[in-house]
């Protein structure tokens, strides 16, 4: 299965396996702490780091098909080199396969810095959709997204 990366109006299907989003990137004042949140949050969801260097670490599929870029979420200290700072209104969901997956990632987000921002649950949005938000160590908001029948 295909990880998606979900965010508000990003994404445009094309066709099938197409989308207009290519890459997510995210702030972080601290790579080293950002990278033990991430490493053990995105495995939840079948990622693994493929990239770390000084500046920016960039997490793929930990088995990518010859259609999904090696990495498509990356962790970065800010180009300009302001301070990082989230973004208010600014969500980064995931799609994840089942709600015990959506469970995990919100273990693995508190248990490595993260805050709980909506513990995992249904929501409104349709009798699915089943999820979870948190925070990062540097304040962004993430989600994991289930809505399959369960």
């Amino acid at each position: 299965m295909n990880l998606l990366l979900l965010a508000a109006s990003a994404t445009l299907a094309l066709g099938k396996d197409e989308s207009l989003l290519l890459y997510i990137t995210v702030g972080t004042n601290d790579l080293k702490r950002a990278g033990i949140f991430y490493d053990a949050v995105l495995a939840t969801v079948g990622m693994v780091r493929k990239l770390t260097n000084e500046k920016e670490l960039g997490y793929g599929l930990a088995t990518p098909d010859d259609r999904t870029r090696e990495r498509f979420f990356y962790v970065t200290k800010p180009f300009l080199e302001y301070p990082a700072t989230w973004g208010n209104g600014t969500l980064v969901a995931l799609k994840a396969p089942s709600r015990k997956i959506v469970d995990a990632f919100h273990d693995a987000a508190v248990a490595n810095g993260g805050t709980d921002d909506g513990a995992p649950g249904l929501r409104p949005y349709h009798a699915n959709f089943y999820s979870c938000y948190v925070r990062d160590p540097d304040g962004n908001k993430l989600s994991a997204v289930c809505e399959a029948v369960e």
